[in-house]
């Protein structure tokens, strides 16, 4: 994939995005949808910058810009950016957490501002990975980490928290010349990213002693000095809140009045009375709500913030998402973040991790479980609902399904936004055409390809959105008991929950705080939209995603096997698994447009990559540039109206023609066109008439 290219560009759908961002005034919620200045609705085909990637060299950062924009990226989440410099944002040469680096934030002030030139509006994080320091006033600052949930109950934590966002968000960037708290291109703000006092709870690591050996340096045991703090917290709201039943609960902890009721850990939640239970849950429901509910009205009513707030982000596929969902949906928007098969890591002594695993194997098999359906059983009503972290990691071997089945459910289920990660984790200077790890899309080609025919779905709403909203109701005793549930109550963590109905109608929650948890339609598969172009299907344990709309038509997953056949597209491939999509480029139906872009996918890979037996891991990484499994094969283009003449033009890794160029052959019901003759994921598809 090349990012600083020139043109000319045919892949190019930059003409998705209205330039500059924010030109018709600030994002705002509009009828629970994000919307412009003018009221038209705004939906963000996003990517995630981490670490470095948000600092380029002023050099590069036009290019980078340029290259975001063909690929229809109208907004950057701006993340993993409070890192110490040069790292990050905060001065790694001070001995305290509380200012900003001059040229990193020179950098990053540029980088928006060749955003913005070009129609991409940025999500601005605020707490990602802070390393608070002794300097900063903060106790047991060596052995917090990120701090996670600490953030969200400790007074100077807290306070340091304000510090920051008025230090960035009231910076004049000079390239643009707006402060970030009043900057158009500003789309969204976010207070913290997957950091739950709530979710802390539930996993255990609110009891104290600190890191354990081996523990992962993201997701702390908080230390003992913080967890003797909640204990007094817990105690006053004991007996404060909840006074009348103080006495019931310390009989049953065991202990005498006038005396500390312990906090229950995760061993102890399935003998714990619903009373007890219920009341310690509310305890930490109750404070995580307070630091938002405290953050955004500073972030609005002391800073004048004019871009809409989101509290943190929905985050673990096996966990309950309720709780966390009906706190962090009382702001502006509902956000959502899912793996389909995260990597699990071995890690030595120090954190330090020695290997990883991966089950690899593909989301199409299991359509209940998926990342649609996962992702979209947090979406609440009269909420724009995003999604800012998602992918397939590398290596998964079946990662070509992931964006045309998301882009055609995140249209059809009308999300407002939905944000690949990661884009990059490095500046474009030191860009490489292998994957670094598992999570960066720049490099590959059949991702990259697939973005940008993704953006013509999703932005400009290819797939049509649901007929009809099915609401549902959780009552509060079920969302809190679904605390204790265990993960194979996931994905839906509900009784009479059918998560396949999620993948007919448009399902959302209307309460958290109903009287009875509310019984969702059956649905069996094969699972068809209540629009009838989308169906996900399984068949001997094989499964598909097809789509077939007026401008846009796809399949994803064991299309062979399926033999699929669509109105327009109908392939005949030599691949076991494979992705297609085949997207209108001028807006027409497929059967009247003149230009068309067709991409092809199928396994990725580094050059001397090599797996581990069960193919769940590997034993070598391999080095640059990054292989791709040609998709071969022919497909059929039928009911094309009065086409005359096909021609296929393979494109290069940023979207031009490379030759030599072919005709489609002239068959009874249309045209065939041979795939695997260039060795491209994509190609520019050219129909006379």
């Amino acid at each position: 994939m090349i990012w600083n290219a020139e043109g000319p560009f045919l892949a190019d759908v930059s003409f998705l995005l209205d330039a500059p961002a924010g030109k018709h005034g600030f994002v705002k919620v509009v009828n629970g949808r994000f919307a412009d200045g003018d009221g038209k609705r705004l939906r963000f085909w996003g990517v995630n910058f981490s670490f470095n990637a948000s600092f380029p060299e002023k050099k590069d950062a036009p290019a980078v810009a340029a290259h975001l924009a063909r690929f229809g990226v109208n907004c950057v989440r701006i993340h993993h950016h409070d890192w110490r410099s040069p790292r990050g944002l905060i001065d790694g040469s001070k001995p305290d957490s509380r200012r900003l680096d001059a040229e990193m934030l020179d950098r990053l002030d540029y980088l928006v501002s060749e955003l913005k030139k070009r129609g991409i509006y940025v999500d601005l994080n605020l707490n990602v990975a802070r390393a608070f320091q002794d300097a900063d006033g903060v106790k047991d600052a060596g052995v917090l980490g990120f701090a996670k949930a600490v953030t969200q109950f400790d007074p100077r934590m807290i306070e340091l928290q304000k510090e920051f966002a008025q230090a960035y968000l009231t910076h004049r960037n000079p390239y643009t010349g707006n402060e970030y708290r009043n900057e158009p291109a500003v789309a969204i703000v976010e207070i913290v990213n997957e950091n739950s006092l709530i979710e802390y709870w539930a996993r255990g690591r609110l009891q104290g002693g600190g890191p354990k050996p081996g523990q992962d340096p993201t997701w702390r045991d908080i230390p003992d000095s913080y967890a003797k703090d909640l204990d007094r917290l817990y105690q006053e709201y004991l007996s404060k809140a909840m006074a009348a039943d103080a006495a019931a609960i310390r009989k049953e902890a065991g202990v005498a009045e006038g005396q500390a009721v312990p906090r229950l850990g995760p061993a102890q939640f399935k003998e714990a009375s619903a009373l007890r239970f219920r009341t310690e849950a509310g305890f930490y429901i109750a404070l995580e709500d307070k630091f938002y509910q405290a953050m955004a009205a500073y972030l609005k009513n002391e800073l004048k913030v004019r871009a809409p707030v989101i509290a943190n982000s929905v985050h673990a596929s096996t966990f309950t998402p309720y709780p966390l969902s009906s706190i962090i949906s009382k702001l502006d928007a509902v956000d959502t973040h899912v793996y389909w098969q995260h990597p699990s890591y071995t890690r030595d002594a120090n954190g330090k991790t020695t290997a990883f695993k991966i089950q690899n194997t593909p989301m199409v098999n299991e359509p209940e479980r998926s990342t649609v359906v996962t992702l979209h059983r947090s979406a609440v009503l009269g909420k724009p609902f995003t999604v800012s972290e998602v992918n397939h990691p590398y290596p998964n071997e079946y990662a070509a399904e992931m964006i045309p089945v998301l882009a055609s459910y995140a249209a059809f289920l009308d999300w407002d936004g939905i944000f690949w990660y990661s884009f990059e984790h490095s500046a474009a200077s030191n860009w490489t055409s292998r994957y670094p790890g598992h999570f960066d899309i720049r490099q590959d080609a059949v991702k990259m390809s697939q973005l940008a025919a993704g953006a013509l779905v999703f932005l400009r709403g290819d797939v049509g959105v649901s007929r009809k909203t099915v609401t549902r109701t959780i009552a509060r005793e079920d969302m809190v008991e679904s605390l204790r549930k265990p993960s194979s109550a996931a994905p839906l963590f509900t009784e009479g929950a059918a998560p396949g109905a999620l993948l007919r109608d448009d399902v959302r929650i209307a309460s958290f705080d109903a009287r009875k948890t509310s019984r969702l339609p059956n649905a069996k598969p094969p699972y068809r939209t209540n629009t009838r172009e989308i169906e996900w299907s399984v068949r001997k344990g094989k499964g598909v995603v097809a789509v077939s709309s007026a401008r846009y038509e796809a399949a994803a997953g064991f299309i062979k096997e399926n033999a699929v056949r669509l109105k327009h597209l109908n392939p005949t491939l030599d691949n076991a698994f494979a992705s297609l999509m085949l997207v209108s480029l001028d807006g027409k139906r497929v059967s009247e447009s003149a230009k068309l872009l067709l991409t092809t996918g199928a396994r990725t890979g580094n050059t001397g990559m090599t797996w581990n037996a069960d193919r769940t891991s590997l034993t070598a990484n391999g080095t640059g540039p990054m292989l791709i499994e040609p998709v071969t094969g022919s497909i059929r283009l039928s009911n094309m109206g009065r086409a005359s003449r096909v021609e296929i033009v393979p494109l290069d890794g940023a979207g031009r023609a490379m030759g030599p160029f072919a005709t489609a052959e002239k068959i009874l019901d249309g045209f065939r066109v041979r795939l695997g003759e260039h060795i491209t994921p994509w190609y520019l598809i050219q129909v006379w008439r």
